[in-house]
């Protein structure tokens, strides 16, 4: 069973006043001037999901009437319907001579790419490599000869502790 959702992006039918619109769609759905002024927002929003095809036309009827368009939309992903290749015969040519396929459009937007000369890409087998091979990775030579080690326990310019100032002398204070 298609099920479908009611959605509103603020359009008005032609020729509808938007004060009237909101008038109409508060008494509709029965709420105040701050959350039908949400509706208007310019936002996609969803005023219910999970309808059947006859409850989705009844909303988009009902609301339409009251002056504002919505949209019914098919919760339903679309599956796009692939036409695959068949496998090339044993010992057949390759169908191009450079190992490129031609791409038929799917849409209007997919028509902008019709014309590109897609390359012909092989699946790999499981487990294969698919970076290309690298040289082993070589230490850089840095040249150390002018450090040396000191000897175990000397000073290796560690900051010395301060030592600690002698406490004020408060003899000449009393308490009044």
């Amino acid at each position: 069973m298609d099920l479908y959702e009611i959605v509103f992006t603020g359009a008005l039918v032609p020729g509808a006043e938007p004060d009237t619109v909101k008038a109409n769609l508060a008494r509709l759905f029965q709420a105040d001037a701050q959350r039908v002024a949400q509706l208007f927002s310019g936002r996609r929003i969803v005023i219910k999901t999970n309808l059947d095809a006859a409850a989705a036309e009844k909303y988009r009827s009902t609301i339409e009437r009251a002056g504002a368009v919505v949209e019914v939309a098919s919760l339903q992903p679309e599956v796009e319907e692939v036409e695959m290749a068949p496998p090339p015969a044993a010992g057949a040519a390759p169908a191009s001579p450079v190992g490129r396929l031609k791409v038929r459009p799917r849409d209007e937007y997919m028509a902008a790419f019709s014309e590109v000369d897609a390359p012909d890409f092989d699946i790999a087998e499981v487990g294969a490599d698919l970076a290309d091979k690298q040289p082993p990775a070589q230490a850089p030579k840095v040249d150390l000869s002018q450090f040396s080690l000191a000897p175990a326990g000397s000073d290796m310019g560690q900051e010395k502790n301060a030592t600690a100032a002698p406490p004020p002398d408060t003899s000449h204070l009393r308490l009044v």
